[in-house]
């Protein structure tokens, strides 16, 4: 099998069949908290896909050059938090400079994405997987998508849900969760699907 058609096939199995918001539970935290409004989430998204791409890339560095050659596997963690930590800095710092308000509307859930599980999860599961650094860097761009996908199809909803007759009882955050619950399951119509 050729490259590229293995590398379209990993990004589809990572974007529909094994969605790391809707499947696997992963980085739930921004996608409740910032999928209010599409255009807000889509920031977020963005920020989510950068970080996971080129977190994704650093880490394969970082634990085949260092981590590997030292013998500090033990290390892993650490090393890739703090990875993920600079790459967050520097979009917040892109973010405060260039776009205020998104900034502002993000608010608290930007820096949240140090400790966004879905990132660390991207990195480690390269290492699990035995990604060389193409395979890695594509399946950090895919979870990236996949984040998107999912709260972009959650902040959708959610403003549609604004408008609605909804009981008073379910209005805000309860309505949120049956939501998200209903779209999961949605995604998990995919399963059957082998890449």
């Amino acid at each position: 099998m050729s490259l590229i058609i293995e590398l379209v096939l990993l990004s589809l199995g990572t974007i529909l069949v094994n969605n790391f918001v809707l499947v696997q539970f992963m980085g739930i935290c921004p996608f409740l908290g910032v999928s209010r409004k599409v255009s807000t989430a889509f920031g977020m998204s963005m920020a989510v896909t950068f970080v996971m791409t080129v977190a994704s890339g650093v880490t394969y560095l970082l634990q085949t050059y260092v981590l590997n050659v030292f013998h500090i596997e033990y290390m892993q963690t650490v090393a890739f938090i703090l990875v993920i930590a600079v790459l967050v800095q520097f979009v917040e710092m892109v973010l405060e400079k260039m776009m205020p308000a998104l900034y502002n509307a993000l608010g608290i859930y930007l820096p949240l994405i140090t400790t966004n599980c879905a990132v660390l999860g991207v990195a480690i599961l390269n290492i699990t997987n035995g990604y060389d650094f193409i395979h890695s860097v594509t399946y950090g761009f895919s979870g990236g998508l996949s984040f998107t996908l999912a709260i972009l199809l959650f902040a959708g909803v959610r403003e549609r849900l604004e408008t609605a007759d909804i009981p008073e009882a379910l209005k805000g955050f309860p309505i949120a969760l049956i939501t998200a619950g209903l779209i999961a399951m949605a995604f998990l119509g995919f399963q059957g699907l082998k890449f």
